[in-house]
């Protein structure tokens, strides 16, 4: 496994990190393909015997079990002093007034209730989901100060927002000496890269880490074309977010498997090698479900592709609606 800084900061984390939105009980949620406890144990233990520090998840996930699970296997496997833990506030937690959002009164009850399903003091990462278009970011980002200066959380990143957002916390942080964002968790793979024209150049600029999700845009860069999973008939997300670029995205994936065959590898590993020699990531999130996708994904660090073939992958994109920032 290698290891790498965390945008400008000293803090190591592996080159991939596990997403856990796979982990949980699927009677929670509106995923019916999550994992439960005992099938998601194996996972994260393997994921640590490969060297992965790195996890991330969300209060959100699996209505709060997906932390649940994750901290009971961290703490049952893993020296708490090496592992980067990483969760996420924004999304409705319960019904009624302040159940969602990042005002003050839901980040310091939410980060308690993460702190708590965790069973840890802290975590080394605290994000913002989403942007918070009902709360000043004053608010939020002296809110997210004041977590970490309790010892809540080491670090703060925030996620899937506009550049102009972006920018405009990091601007309050710095003008008021509030702690500021060291990484960016954005929707990032190679047949959506519309955050390659604002995002990732400000992310280089600000020496942000930038930790991608849905690196395999949820399997479509994995698989035939044809070929569906329990994950894919069933979740909604993932038809919002690709459905409508289908046909000039299958042209790219159709690359993607050309390349694949020529060098005797997966196409997973392709789609991440590609993602990994993208500047400024730092650690694509991967999700699994079984122990040889987590695999395939750790081989892809031994993959370097030529400028030839990125050229290649890259030459059929078009501009496609944004997802996620929304």
């Amino acid at each position: 496994m290698d290891y790498v800084k965390l945008g400008n900061t000293g803090l190591d984390v592996s080159r991939i990190c596990l997403g856990c939105m796979s982990f949980g009980v699927a009677e929670r949620w509106t995923h019916p393909w999550v994992l439960n406890e005992e099938n998601s144990r194996p996972i994260i233990k393997k994921a640590l015997d490969l060297g992965i520090n790195f996890f991330d998840t969300a209060n959100i996930y699996s209505d709060g079990t997906s932390e649940e699970i994750v901290g009971r296997a961290l703490k049952a496997y893993a020296n708490r002093d090496e592992i980067v833990l990483a969760t996420k506030v924004h999304f409705r937690m319960h019904h009624g007034p302040n159940g969602a959002g990042l005002s003050r009164k839901a980040i310091m009850s939410e980060i308690d209730k993460s702190l708590t399903r965790l069973g840890t003091d802290y975590v080394d990462l605290y994000q913002i989901h989403r942007w918070d278009y009902n709360t000043p970011i004053e608010e939020t980002m002296e809110a997210l100060h004041d977590v970490v200066k309790a010892g809540k959380a080491r670090y703060i990143g925030a996620s899937a927002m506009y550049a102009w957002q972006f920018q405009k916390a990091l601007y309050t942080a710095e003008k008021n000496g509030w702690t500021r964002f060291v990484a960016m968790q954005n929707h990032l793979n190679l047949i959506y890269r519309e955050e390659e024209r604002e995002m990732m150049p400000l992310c280089k600029d600000q020496k942000i880490g930038v930790i991608p999700y849905s690196p395999l845009a949820s399997g479509r860069l994995a698989r035939d074309w044809s070929e569906t999973t329990h994950r894919s008939e069933t979740d909604q997300a993932q038809k919002s977010k690709y459905d409508a670029s289908a046909p000039m995205d299958r042209l790219i994936v159709d690359r993607l498997a050309a390349i694949a065959e020529q060098r005797s590898v997966s196409r997973a590993q392709i789609a991440l090698a590609w993602l990994l020699q993208k500047e400024p990531v730092t650690s694509p999130i991967i999700g699994v479900t079984n122990i040889s996708q987590l695999e395939e994904s750790v081989d892809a660090l031994s993959v370097t592709l030529t400028t030839e073939e990125i050229a290649y992958l890259e030459e059929l994109y078009v501009p496609h609606r944004v997802v996620g920032a929304l």
